[in-house]
């Protein structure tokens, strides 16, 4: 049996981060994040943030020379095009990212990587298993309302900004249903877990 490479995904505020935080408290498995890859990859000084400022101006930028997330967001949500170049930037480091932190964890029989747009930037091939993270449109549009404070039409927009969660869960290896409470979560992922570990 080889190592097994969890990716785990989902919706925005399905629940991924709360899954991979509790495969890291009680499994002590590692657990490798593509947002924070993707936040190191426009750092001060880096390349990506320099390609930013020199497509979109300095306003893009706070006074400390920190990335201005909010304008870019404005930018990027509502520009199909934007979004696309953004994504063509930041995704190949994160990739870079992923196999430096790869390389280092060869002895680790399950990594997870927990990867949001996992389909979208095609980086199926460096996981072998497919966990999504899913609850009903209603749910996550609730959840992701009370985490980012915004309106019913800013977290529907959101939402279907996304590759449809119907479209991850018919790809996915394993479905993890976060409809019910946290207890019911962390057993569908124990025998998700379980199961993986039996193999086939």
């Amino acid at each position: 049996m080889g190592q097994r490479i969890i990716g785990l995904t989902g919706g925005i505020a399905t629940g991924k981060s709360t899954v991979s935080e509790y495969l890291a408290r009680q499994y002590h498995l590692p657990v490798l994040d593509a947002d924070v890859y993707a936040r190191q990859a426009v750092e001060p000084g880096s390349a990506v943030l320099g390609a930013i400022a020199a497509r979109y101006g300095p306003a893009l930028l706070h006074p400390d020379g920190t990335l201005n997330r909010g304008a870019l967001g404005e930018i990027v949500f509502n520009q199909p095009a934007e979004k696309a170049w953004l994504e063509q930037q930041i995704h190949p480091v994160v990739r870079q990212h992923f196999a430096a932190a790869m390389a280092k964890l060869s002895e680790a029989a399950i990594v997870v990587q927990v990867i949001p747009l996992l389909f979208e930037a095609n980086l199926t091939d460096q996981v072998s298993e497919i966990w999504v993270v899913t609850c009903p449109p209603e749910r996550q549009r609730q959840r992701l309302m009370a985490r980012n404070g915004l309106t019913a039409e800013q977290a529907t927009a959101r939402i279907q900004s996304q590759m449809p969660l119907a479209e991850k869960v018919h790809r996915a290896d394993v479905v993890i249903d976060n409809t019910a409470d946290r207890p019911a979560l962390f057993r569908r992922v124990d025998q998700a877990l379980q199961q993986i570990s039996e193999g086939s």
